[in-house]
Order: structure tokens, then sequence, then C-alpha cells
């Protein structure tokens, strides 16, 4: 048997050599993972048996080659969910949760309706370039009733997309941004849209985690604004007069994806994510309902 704390502290010195940023907590997610267990179940464990040890060590070995940790585990926690992720797909991130909490006060709290919303009806909410759904599946979650959209066009991406909505009312919709048509039936009557589209500049260094994302998820153009505009539009299109986008951008779009939301909208504004930089823009469509 092997001790689970020396285990523990032998592979946080392997991670933090490879630059992981958060070496301790790769190492207890990984080991709870191979021992499948939850990671607070750690502390009440004393030894491991030698098989699960060298699975251990192994997938170490993966992530000190800065494989995702998503991807060894085969899972991403986003707000209340737990969703299935693998190579193909862009694995959300935390900043992306703010989206959620933009868009719904408009679309009243947990239980209930909002404002926005006519009496007796469901809101409707459309995720531009959703991936693996994470955007639409938590509207879905906290937003009980909601009519839920989601649009994306890589066979990759819609594998996962397919997967962690399935047995959900998630609607998923195979389209691309740039198409006029998409959602055709719905336009005018969406009360949001959210997206959290490829943004990233090309050129721009990243980290080896990122570079494991599909680079048509994350690189758009040498200026990071080559699908920013058709999402814009699309949302433009969809939305209810009232109605509320939520848009993420690079931290260095904070001036220019605004700039970008003019005529058909008010109430433009950037706001700036956990460590303080400018993460994503938020817009009402004008116009009188």
């Amino acid at each position: 048997m092997t001790a689970v704390r020396p285990l523990l502290d032998d592979a946080t010195r392997q991670l933090s050599a490879a630059g992981v940023g958060s070496p301790r907590v790769d190492a207890e997610l990984l080991l709870a993972h191979c021992l499948g267990v939850e990671r607070s179940r750690l502390a009440v464990m004393d030894d491991v048996d030698p098989v699960t040890a060298q699975v251990f060590a192994a997938v170490v070995d993966r992530r000190a080659a800065r494989e995702p940790l998503q991807h060894i585990v085969g899972r991403a926690a986003f707000r209340y969910l737990d969703l299935a992720v693998g190579p193909g797909a862009f694995v959300p991130r935390p900043e992306t949760e703010l989206l959620v909490d933009a868009i719904r006060p408009g679309l009243g709290p947990r239980l209930g309706l909002g404002p926005g919303v006519g009496l007796g009806e469901a809101p409707i909410v459309v995720d531009l370039c959703a991936g693996t759904g994470a955007l639409a599946l938590a509207i879905a979650h906290e937003v009980p009733g909601a009519r839920v959209y989601a649009v994306e066009r890589s066979a990759a991406a819609l594998a996962w997309l397919r997967r962690n909505t399935a047995g959900t009312d998630v609607t998923v919709v195979e389209g691309d941004v740039a198409d006029d048509g998409i959602l055709s039936d719905l336009h005018g009557r969406v009360d949001a849209v959210v997206s959290n589209p490829p943004y990233v500049p090309a050129g721009t260094p990243v980290d080896p985690e990122v570079r494991a994302d599909p680079d048509e998820a994350v690189f758009a153009g040498d200026d990071g604004l080559g699908v920013i505009p058709n999402v814009i539009a699309r949302a433009q299109a969809l939305l209810r007069p009232g109605g509320v986008l939520a848009l993420e951008h690079d931290d260095t779009h904070g001036e220019a994806v605004p700039a970008l939301l003019g005529d058909g909208w008010r109430d433009v504004a950037d706001h700036r994510d956990l460590a303080g930089r400018p993460r994503y823009a938020t817009a009402v469509r004008a116009g009188a309902r």
C-alpha cells in the first residue's frame, strides 16, 4: 500500500515543476478520479493500493505534459453542473459563468418569470456558439420552464453538446452564426442571447491547455473579431425589443466590442471578470415591444 499524503506531495511537486497553475488541487482531483471518490474523501483516506498508485502516476504524467485536467477526468464543472468534455470541444472556463448572471434578472428568479416576459409565457433563450452546451444547460437548470436553444456548427463539438443535453429540454440546433436563417422562426421573440464565441487574436501566446482546445473554438482572425459581428447580427435579429445580449470577448476587446453594438442597441456596457480584466459586454435590444 502507498500512503496518500506522500503520493500527493510527490505529484504536486511534479505538476508544479511542469508549470501547472494549481498543482495541489489538480493532484487531489486526479487521485480522487482514480479512486472513484469525491475529492473531500481524500482527507479521511490513509493508503491506496498499488494498482491505483500506478494508474495515478500515469495520469499525473499526462497532466505534467499539460494535457487538460478536464480531458483526463472527462468532466468539467460549470456553475451547478458537471459536463462531459473531451477533445473536439472547448472546455468551459469559470469566467463564462458570469454570462448566466448577466441575463438572469431579465428572466426572473429561479421560480417565476421577470418583468420582460409576459404573464404565463416561458422565456426563450438562445446560446450561440454553444460548444459543450455549458451556458444553455446552466440557464435551463436555473430558469425552470425556459425554452433554451443551443446553436453549434462543429461536428466534434456537436457530439459533446448532444451528449450533455440528452434527456434535457435544451434544443440543439446545428448551424453557423454566419447564416441569416438560423432560428428564423424565433426572430423578434427571444428574451436573451448568450454567446462565448471564438475571440482570441491569431498569434496570441496561450497556455498549453488552451492549445488542446480546437483552434476554431479559440482563435478568430488577426484581431479576434472574426466571429463576434455575426453573433451580434444574429442576436439583433432574434431578440425582442428589451431582450438582452451577453457576449464574452477577449480582454483586449473592452472598447472594440461595445463599439460594435451601435444602432439597434441601448444600455451597452462592458464588464470585467473575476481577475479584473474586460471580459464580456451586455446590451439591450432597442425598440418598443
